[in-house]
Formats: C-alpha cells, sequence, structure tokens
C-alpha cells in the first residue's frame, strides 16, 4: 500500500478547534470528517479530523495557514 492510500488524522486541544478545522477542509473543498479520537492518542479533545492520504498534506497546510493548532496522530 502506497503512504498516500493511509489515511491521516489530526488531533485538537479543544472541540472548536476540531469543528474549525472541519469548516477550513469544506471552504477549500478538501475531503475529510470529524471522528472520535482514539483512546490511545491522549487527546485533550474527543474529536479527530480524519482525512485521506492524498489530502493529508493539503489539509495539514490549510489548517496551519488558519493558526489552528492541532498535531497528526500515528
Amino acid at each position: 500500500m502506497s503512504e498516500a492510500a493511509v489515511d491521516c488524522l489530526f488531533l485538537f486541544d479543544t472541540t472548536h478547534h476540531a469543528m474549525w478545522a472541519e469548516d477550513v477542509a469544506r471552504e477549500r473543498g478538501i475531503p475529510a470528517e470529524v471522528v472520535s479520537a482514539p483512546p490511545e492518542a491522549k487527546a485533550r479533545c474527543g474529536l479527530a479530523l480524519r482525512s485521506s492520504g492524498e489530502h493529508c498534506r493539503t489539509l495539514e497546510e490549510a489548517m496551519g495557514m488558519e493558526g489552528i493548532v492541532f498535531r497528526a496522530h500515528g
């Protein structure tokens, strides 16, 4: 399996940031969905944003440009 085929998961400190990230993805046409953060991630917020591998870099850059605080999981 290629690296591009692997989903990415972004974690947030607050629910606000998770929802903001989802809005940014939607506005830019980046496929992403809010999901429950896995327990092993020890996320401060119980939500995460998942996207397919081919969109991970674009989504990461978009969130960074907007000032959203996040960390990649996995």
